[in-house]
């Protein structure tokens, strides 16, 4: 059954979408010092991608799930993310990605996920992707059942939580043998960084206006 604040919050959902997204300018705030990252255009190896960042009611509250990549031999060993991955030719858009990907990595039944909105294209230098968010919500908390090869931990994170000014900090990371100063959002004491983050700061800046 769908609860009356869940319902007002989807309906404000879409509306906020109906508006101009913010962008690059959302996706600024959240930029490494990285030169390569900040001269780094799509190219024409560059493949597509997609994430799903879901809303739903648990506890009282609006939360969506984050995921914790295992450690492996790649560019996001290790890093939180929102489930995604490429797009496959068999995939009617970049909406379908989403979902189907979401589906493999944390079990997710698509059968009452419903579509808000698209924030605005997003690209990841290291992997050469360029990734479409998804936005989208279910009306009660679904079962996550993590595929282990690709998802080492869901948590589940209450939106109040990163609408939290204090949780934006920014600290020296190491990546492929160079370290960068990263802003970050310290969520359940995982910091989350680099595209995520540029991503989380575009939607709270779409959830705002």
């Amino acid at each position: 059954m769908s609860l009356p604040f869940f319902e007002e919050f989807v309906v404000s959902l879409h509306q906020k979408f109906e508006r101009p997204l913010p962008g690059q300018l959302a996706h600024a705030r959240m930029l490494t010092n990285s030169e390569s990252r900040l001269k780094a255009r799509p190219n024409s190896r560059t493949r597509k991608s997609a994430v799903l960042i879901l809303f739903y009611p648990h506890s009282g509250a609006v939360s969506l799930p984050l995921i914790l990549r295992p450690p492996y031999d790649g560019v996001h060993s290790g890093q939180m993310a929102f489930p995604g991955g490429r797009y496959e030719p068999t995939d009617e858009d970049l909406i379908r990605t989403a979902m189907r990907e979401a589906q493999e990595e944390i079990g997710l039944r698509l059968t009452d996920v419903k579509v808000a909105g698209l924030l605005s294209e997003l690209f990841i230098p290291p992997s050469n992707f360029l990734v479409q968010p998804v936005v989208a919500y279910i009306p009660y908390r679904p079962e996550f059942f993590p595929d282990p090869r690709e998802v080492e931990k869901v948590l589940e994170v209450p939106l109040h939580e990163i609408q939290d000014k204090s949780i934006i900090g920014s600290s020296e990371i190491q990546v492929a043998g160079s370290f960068i100063q990263a802003p970050h959002y310290l969520i359940q004491n995982y910091k989350v960084w680099g595209a995520t983050a540029m991503m989380i700061s575009e939607l709270l800046d779409v959830l705002n206006v």
